[in-house]
């Protein structure tokens, strides 16, 4: 079933080509269920077969995916912090829970945003908290730019070196997120071993 889908991804981008990858990439950065692996590894294979340019698929998917998320913080930001002002009562939510939510993305909003991007299931809904906490607006895009792109080359490489060998394609793909997943957790603690060290040097 698996390779019907990523048979038929494949035909789809050749029919719309850059702009079919941009759309769907843009849908997969929004609220649809839309895996990026299904968009990005045939798009590698078709690189690699020679009918369309890597590097703009990568940038294409990068930008996609920049423009997904940016469409999830300005949602956030307009209609999220409104409704959960009114309605987050309802929901356990209270006033003080945004405003610590502003405090905890000003002091970590790049980093969350970052390794955010490198987690599945997390990626998709981390601009969320991001725009309700109204993060700078620049920061968010170059770290979500960042976190996107290093995901979005990793899939196309997949792509490019297996082709539509499913149980390679199976294989890399598993060991790809068990490396995003460490290096995220190796970051993090990274980070705040860093930022222990500097409050230590300020107290001081």
């Amino acid at each position: 079933m698996i390779h019907d889908i990523a048979n038929t991804i494949v035909s789809y981008i050749g029919d719309w080509g850059y702009i079919g990858i941009f759309l769907l990439m843009f849908l997969e950065s929004t609220f649809f269920p839309f895996p990026s692996e299904i968009i990005m590894i045939p798009a590698g294979y078709l690189a690699y077969q020679g009918e369309m340019n890597i590097y703009i698929i990568v940038l294409v998917g990068i930008l996609g995916s920049l423009a997904g998320a940016l469409l999830n913080y300005y949602l956030a930001v307009t209609l999220g912090r409104k409704f959960l002002i009114k309605y987050g009562k309802y929901f356990f939510i209270k006033e003080q829970t945004l405003t610590k939510l502003d405090t905890f993305f000003a002091k970590h909003g790049e980093i969350s945003t970052f390794t955010g991007r490198l987690i599945p299931g997390i990626r998709q809904l981390i601009s969320l908290p991001a725009g309700l906490a109204r993060m700078n607006i620049a920061k968010f895009s170059l770290y979500t730019a960042i976190g996107a792109g290093i995901w979005v080359v990793v899939l196309v490489g997949v792509g490019y070196l297996v082709g539509s060998n499913e149980a390679l394609i199976s294989e890399y793909l598993k060991s790809a997120t068990l490396i995003a997943l460490v290096s995220v957790a190796l970051i993090t603690v990274f980070y705040i071993l860093r930022n222990k060290k500097r409050r230590k040097i300020l107290e001081d």
